[in-house]
């Protein structure tokens, strides 16, 4: 019985691995995020996802098309009891290049949020600053983040509950200052495969007591909501995410984004409904009898549709 248990496990774990690489390469081509020659600056936090990512990405670095390098960078944000031997450790046992960066955003983030109020806005600015400069100075093309499909669609909701704005997190992204482009690898990977790949491979999971140990946090709430959704609704995060690639502009009330002002009218041409309508009748008609002055009442009542 153990054995076969193992057995199983094996099918199950390999399933799993395929379907994930599979999703971050649909990911990789669909959006162009590496191209031959780039220099990945793969961002680890610790956490399931950064790990899964960098294991990933080294799997798929044997058999991509083009040639592209690796390199792992943690930073090291000085939080108190933070194990700073873990990650250097399981990198040097994988032989990746990797920096540890060293800067004490801990003491600044506690000194001006609030006592209770959410960190995780000011962290994550600081981290992102500091990473997007250190990408710069080793030459790194590209900056990988571990933010998978559930973050997506979370962050959709929580700018629109909390911002009113419409926008999440685009698979690729250049950043404001243009210096530097982001890309997620896992955004079209769900987070319950990626933690049950994370519980498989046995990741040194590193957990963040500084942002996301805080309760009553408004992404948790988001999670939450759609976690019953997808429950009582199964697929509904998936449709989600889908409507986020197919966007139609003149939908929507964003003036920037589409020119409402401009709009004419043009009726150089019949309208789509006029040659439908002229279709079905030219079709109706076939099925007259010759000589009849008038369509049988089947025909009538059809020409009325």
């Amino acid at each position: 019985m153990p054995e076969l248990e193992s057995r199983r496990e094996r099918l199950e774990f390999n399933k799993l691995q395929k379907r994930l690489r599979r999703n971050v390469g649909r990911a990789i081509a669909d959006f162009n995020m590496i191209e031959e020659g780039d220099k990945i600056m793969v961002c680890l936090s610790g956490g399931k996802d950064s790990y899964a990512m960098l294991d990933i990405l080294l799997n798929l670095q044997k058999t991509a098309p083009v040639h592209f390098d690796l390199v792992a960078v943690n930073m090291d944000q000085k939080q108190p009891g933070f194990p700073e031997h873990v990650l250097p450790e399981y990198l040097q046992s994988l032989g990746v290049p990797y920096h540890i960066i060293e800067k004490d955003t801990y003491s600044v983030v506690k000194e001006v949020v609030p006592e209770g109020k959410t960190t995780c806005g000011l962290c994550s600015r600081l981290r992102r600053g500091t990473l997007y400069g250190f990408a710069e100075e080793i030459g790194a093309t590209k900056v990988a983040l571990g933010h998978h499909k559930d973050d997506i669609v979370e962050t959709l909701f929580l700018n629109m509950f909390y911002g009113g704005r419409l926008k999440a997190m685009p698979p690729k992204l250049r950043a404001d200052d243009g210096r530097n482009i982001v890309i997620r690898p896992l955004a079209y990977c769900r987070e319950e495969d990626i933690a049950r790949f994370a519980e498989y491979k046995g990741f040194p999971i590193i957990p963040c007591n500084l942002c996301g140990s805080q309760e009553n946090l408004q992404r948790q709430a988001i999670k939450q909501m759609l976690r019953e959704w997808d429950k009582k609704f199964p697929g509904r995060s998936e449709n989600i995410f889908a409507a986020l690639t197919r966007v139609s502009p003149s939908q929507l009330a964003d003036r920037d984004l589409y020119d409402f002002e401009s709009l004419e009218l043009d009726r150089s041409t019949p309208s789509a409904a006029a040659r439908d309508d002229y279709a079905l009748q030219r079709q109706v008609q076939t099925w007259v009898p010759d000589g009849e002055a008038e369509a049988p009442p089947q025909y009538i009542e059809a020409l009325n549709l």
